[in-house]
């Protein structure tokens, strides 16, 4: 008995202790933070110059941590010295972005470390609002169904007949660029809104806001990067009546904030339709962009959804600003994914791109061979599950100099898969573009390649029902 008083005296004693020892511990925490922000230099005993250059070879993971430190530290890892700093002591990291879409039209990004493998969230972007007189009637869906996917046509047809048709369109057909540290989402469809709204991502200060409008409202717009500028092209707006398809084109500058019209693709293709029903029918639509070698290479097809004819493509010289036809080796052989459209990417100055039409449950990689005009397969599948629910079953990214391919897998995860012999892709980089083919030839005969030992997985998160969108790379 007297031991039970005893033992709730002790714990009534020890709570009020316990009690007043976490004030001590706040009150000593906040005087610490007080003390330490009015501290005059970023580091006691240190010139700040010396500071801000520890603070610059911090990897970009610890930032999180290192705001918190302090408002001056905060203000420093923020701030734009720290990130000129980086660039010339060559501690840039690359991390990859990855945007999703869940439930139709919440659209969620992803930021994955790669040498941590930590992924972080971003922030949710600014809600979607488009101008009132981009705003389109019900005759729009008859071309909807030429640009978009399966999947966003019959959503449309499943709302067809329903009250209110035109507030219920999920967000969708954003196009989504990088360039000078920031990510850039342009234009789309908003609730039948066609858009031409930028917003940008600013990975320092971990915030989302608005800049300049692109002159037009433009959906499934493609884009590119080259000379530090963001080239957009193509898409769709809002013509009479209904949509109609964009040959014109547009750069945006980080560093004015401003958009520069370039000429109009020519469409040269189109043109020379040998009936007028079949130019009526047959819509010409930009099915890609891949910056390559000081030049903007877009291919092109004609649309009649579900149906497709691919027609090459033109390519863009900023040095003479003109367009040109695209090689024909280049055109024809572009692998094309799900909707007709060309996804690629550039690693160690080579184009590559994936070709999803060997097996429902793999894919292989191909490059592109300059001397020859012609695609080259690598050996070795790509073990990808069949997503043909998915408006994009998979995306391609390169950093870290190699080639990395992002899909789902069965369980709902998001796999970021490296080519782990990256000598398959120094052989395509180092020898000349007459022996590549022949290179990769020889390599696949003395090695044997699988996707066992061809491709890796460096890091997976679970992304439930969320759709792949698109992704890009920053190195900042």
């Amino acid at each position: 008995m007297g031991g039970r008083l005893s033992l709730n005296n002790h714990k009534v004693g020890c709570s009020e202790r316990c009690e007043a020892s976490q004030r001590e511990a706040c009150k000593r925490q906040r005087t610490s933070t007080s003390l330490w922000d009015d501290q005059p230099r970023l580091i006691p005993s240190l010139p700040d110059e010396i500071s801000i250059q520890i603070l610059a070879r911090l990897p970009r993971i610890s930032h999180f941590n290192a705001k918190l430190v302090s408002r001056s530290w905060k203000a420093a890892v923020t701030g734009a010295e720290i990130y000129k700093l980086r660039k010339e002591f060559g501690t840039t990291e690359e991390w990859l972005y990855v945007l999703t879409k869940i439930d139709g039209n919440k659209l969620l990004w992803y930021a994955l470390d790669p040498v941590s493998q930590i992924w972080q969230r971003l922030p949710l972007m600014p809600n979607v609002v488009a101008d009132e007189g981009m705003r389109w009637g019900l005759s729009g869906f008859r071309f909807w169904n030429m640009v978009g996917s399966s999947i966003i046509a019959d959503a449309i047809r499943g709302l067809l007949g329903r009250k209110h048709v035109l507030d219920q369109i999920p967000f969708c057909g954003c196009a989504i660029g990088a360039v000078d540290g920031c990510l850039y989402v342009l234009g789309g469809f908003s609730r039948a809104l066609v858009m031409n709204n930028v917003w940008r991502y600013n990975p320092i200060v971990n915030a989302w806001s608005e800049v300049t409008p692109m002159s037009i409202g433009r959906a499934y717009c493609k884009t590119g990067v080259l000379n530090n500028k963001l080239y957009v092209v193509g898409g769709v707006t809002r013509g009479r009546g209904a949509l109609s398809p964009l040959q014109s084109a547009e750069v945006f500058d980080p560093c004015s904030g401003t958009w520069s019209e370039i000429p109009s693709m020519p469409f040269s293709k189109a043109q020379v339709l040998p009936t007028a029903f079949l130019a009526d029918l047959l819509k010409p639509i930009a099915t890609g962009m891949t910056p390559y070698r000081g030049k903007i290479y877009v291919p092109q097809s004609l649309y009649c959804w579900p149906f497709f004819v691919d027609v090459g493509g033109e390519v863009y010289d900023p040095e003479t600003n003109s367009w040109n036809e695209m090689p024909i080796g280049m055109g024809e052989g572009w692998p094309a994914r799900q909707a007709g459209t060309k996804l690629s990417v550039i690693v160690d100055e080579e184009l590559y791109a994936l070709d999803p039409s060997t097996s429902l449950d793999s894919a292989r990689i191909k490059v592109y061979d300059q001397q020859d005009d012609a695609w080259k397969l690598i050996e070795g599948d790509i073990p990808i599950h069949d997503l043909t629910d998915s408006e994009s079953p998979y995306l391609l990214a390169g950093f870290l100099g190699k080639l990395h391919v992002i899909t789902k897998d069965t369980s709902n995860n998001i796999l970021v898969m490296q080519a782990d012999r990256r000598n398959i892709f120094a052989s395509a980089s180092s020898t000349s573009s007459a022996s590549l083919g022949e290179s990769l030839r020889a390599f696949s005969e003395t090695v044997p390649v699988s996707s066992e030992n061809l491709w890796r997985v460096i890091a997976s998160r679970n992304a439930g029902s969320a759709e792949l969108v698109s992704c890009q790379i920053l190195n900042i």
